[in-house]
């Protein structure tokens, strides 16, 4: 008997009392396990669910149909979008015309570490971009998310204590279950041959690399954003423009 998750998702129209209590013992009754429950921002509300029997799940949201106090906004295996929305209490910010494209706040760096570890943990080839300004929180939530998924995370260049190139990585650093942490500006910017070939071969190995200022990566290399899989954008507020030029010179003034 294999059981499987589902994610639902309903808006409340009117919160009488009893109405969760209602939906709990119908679930209760097709012997639907809940898993997790949490009000996702405002009158909507979200729940993890398991069973073993995918037609209860179709029956469960054709009598929930009926139900006038709630309109069902979704119904399907849960996205990772989803497991967070339940676990925090909100959604992702995603980009409406780039679907690739999620957008954090620094008072978001709880939901942003969450989501980077639950990315961390996924095996194989992953190309994440992270776009923000100096001092948003970039490299400490990198950081954090692979403590999150129990990854060790290996720097091919940075500016977290001081520029770093790397020219060569152990080899234990060279393990593909690493997360390996690229700036973007300093792999390009400062980058000489040996670093560019590590950095080659890097971006060619079946592991998690993410990217610090990703637009100056493509700008300055071979490489295009058709190579990334997901962009991350962290602003200090909402409205904060993320502008290049007020801090790229600072990269190449001791050259």
């Amino acid at each position: 008997m294999e059981y499987k998750q589902w994610y639902m998702e309903y808006k409340i129209h009117k919160n009488r009392p009893g109405l969760l209590g209602d939906i709990a013992s119908m679930l209760g009754m097709l012997e639907v396990n809940i898993l997790t429950i949490n009000g996702v921002e405002g009158k909507t509300r979200g729940m993890l669910l398991e069973t073993s029997d995918d037609e209860k799940i179709m029956l469960m949201g054709e009598m929930l149909k009926k139900v006038d106090n709630i309109t069902v906004t979704a119904l399907r295996s849960p996205r990772l979008v989803d497991k967070l929305a339940v676990r925090h209490g909100r959604y992702i910010d995603r980009d409406s015309d780039d679907r690739k494209t999620f957008r954090f706040t620094r008072d978001e760096l709880g939901l942003l570490v969450d989501f980077l570890g639950e990315l961390f943990k996924r095996e194989g080839n992953q190309v994440i971009g992270l776009r923000g300004m100096p001092r948003v929180g970039k490299t400490e939530s990198i950081i954090a998310g692979s403590v999150c998924a129990m990854k060790r995370w290996t720097f091919v260049s940075s500016t977290l204590l001081r520029q770093t190139v790397r020219s060569q990585l152990a080899d234990d650093e060279l393990n593909p279950n690493n997360v390996f942490i690229i700036d973007g500006i300093v792999s390009t910017i400062r980058s000489n041959e040996k670093h560019y070939n590590l950095l080659q071969n890097v971006m060619s190995m079946p592991s998690t690399k993410v990217i610090e200022h990703p637009d100056i990566f493509v700008r300055e290399s071979e490489y295009t954003f058709d190579d990334f899989d997901i962009i991350i954008e962290l602003r200090n507020t909402p409205n904060e423009e993320i502008l290049y030029e007020s801090f790229t010179t600072s990269y190449s003034d001791d050259l």
